[in-house]
């Protein structure tokens, strides 16, 4: 009798065992680095994409709420530059704009992410996947020559390569409440707005991360 006892308790622990690695196990947060390019719009570069481009990186923590929601928060330094010879517009002399600049941007912020599908290794009863795409908005502090407000807003994809680490390429234009990220603001003299003839920078950045803090596991039949 006991020994049918034993080989009952055995095989409930193996089968335990087996459905728990067979689970997926989401964790709270993602810690990692970013890395990649940034550019700058403004009066010295009013309209070309990926012109002038400087390095970009930066480290980021991801809060996920849930496969498909997330919360990520960011700290970044990006290179700008542009020069008032390659956009074909004129700069008043008495404006004090010099022709070409060449500064860094400092940007702390926090975006609302919605992935496409929900975002996981693909085991789970949730039906996750290991690749998707999603979007972004969300509020930063930038600092420059001055400190303000930004608005990013972009895409991203990412993609699972292991159980906890996890890869992904992120796009996302921050609009900022300063005409001073060149170094001069306003040089025609028109009066600005809260967004109205203020300057912008776009960051095209490659991440790498990994999964911190499991989540506490609930019983699939609830």
């Amino acid at each position: 009798m006991r020994l049918k006892s034993l080989i009952t308790s055995i095989t409930c622990l193996l089968a335990i065992a087996t459905n728990t690695m067979a689970q997926e196990l989401e964790y709270k947060y993602e810690i990692g680095g970013l890395l990649g390019t940034s550019f700058y719009l403004g009066d010295a570069n009013t309209n070309k994409l990926y012109k002038n481009n400087r390095l970009a990186g930066g480290a980021m923590l991801r809060y996920n709420i849930n496969p498909r929601m997330a919360l990520k928060f960011d700290i970044c330094a990006s290179g700008i530059s542009g020069d008032v010879k390659t956009t074909g517009n004129y700069i008043p002399e008495r404006s004090g704009m010099s022709q070409s600049f060449k500064n860094t941007v400092w940007d702390i912020g926090c975006q609302y992410e919605i992935s496409f599908w929900g975002y996981g290794t693909g085991r789970g009863f949730k039906g996750t996947k290991r690749f998707t795409p999603y979007i972004q908005l969300g509020l930063g502090f930038t600092y420059s020559n001055e400190l303000c407000l930004n608005f990013p807003l972009g895409v991203g994809v990412k993609y699972k390569i292991a159980d906890r680490v996890n890869v992904g390429l992120d796009w996302a234009m921050h609009f900022a409440t300063s005409d001073k990220l060149d170094g001069i603001s306003d040089p025609y003299y028109i009066k600005s707005g809260f967004l109205k003839n203020k300057d912008t920078y776009c960051n095209t950045l490659l991440y790498l991360t990994y999964d911190i803090c499991p989540k506490l596991r609930k019983c699939n039949n609830d």
